[in-house]
């Protein structure tokens, strides 16, 4: 079991992850809309498709590549403006198809659970900010010398999501619950839409001025 960080590590490492997620950011805002806009089923789809974005940043950081995209300024670049362009499609998508059109007439969702779980893998991966944030924050649990630091690395990255997600699960319970009121209140649900459309934006807006260092 050497690849398991000492007790106080663990415990240390664990608060600050809860801190993380409970402070929004692209991922929550995209679980909320997704619950309100097509239920529960594809919230948790989007959560699944973050999780999974946030295992495959831990992999990356773990062997290195991730150091590699920062270094190169092209790759972050384009990694950057890739991320923004899809943050503003959403907001797009939201103004265009908001919470008014949660059914469609045939019955079905808006967002297959496929669709859902892709949206919350490519907004976790293009995010420069998180690659940023998990070369800088996980290696502060290990140390380089350390043997068994690649194992330790992917240990805390997997902790990471266990622990963020029943947070992640009561956010979209509780949007899940909110949508069957906000039905109702139809100003109310495009009001939110817009508000949306106006986070991812600015999210947009903040990923495009991260600089790598």
């Amino acid at each position: 079991m050497d690849f398991i960080p000492s007790l106080p590590t663990i415990l240390a490492f664990s608060l600050a992850i809860f801190l993380l997620a409970i402070t929004p950011g692209p991922d929550m805002t995209l679980w909320i809309s997704r619950s309100l806009r097509d239920g529960r089923a594809t919230g948790l789809m989007t959560l699944a498709g973050t999780s999974f974005g946030i295992s495959i940043h831990t992999m990356l950081v773990a062997f290195g590549i991730s150091a590699l995209i920062v270094a190169s300024p092209t790759a972050f670049t384009l990694l950057k403006t890739g991320g923004a362009a899809y943050l503003l499609w959403l907001a797009i998508q939201a103004v265009r198809h908001g919470s008014n059109f949660v059914v469609r007439a045939d019955g079905e969702r808006q967002v297959s659970p496929t669709k859902a779980f892709l949206n919350g893998l490519w907004v976790n991966l293009l995010n420069p900010k998180v690659i940023i944030f998990f070369m800088t924050f996980l290696p502060q649990f290990v140390s380089a010398s350390d043997p068994n630091v690649t194992g330790k690395l992917l240990f805390l990255g997997i902790w990471s999501i266990i622990l963020s997600l029943p947070i992640g699960l009561a956010i979209i319970f509780m949007a899940d619950v909110l949508s069957s009121w906000l039905q109702t209140n139809r100003r109310i649900l495009r009001a939110i839409d817009y508000t949306f459309a106006g986070v991812f934006s600015i999210f947009a807006i903040k990923i495009l001025f991260t600089q790598a260092r």
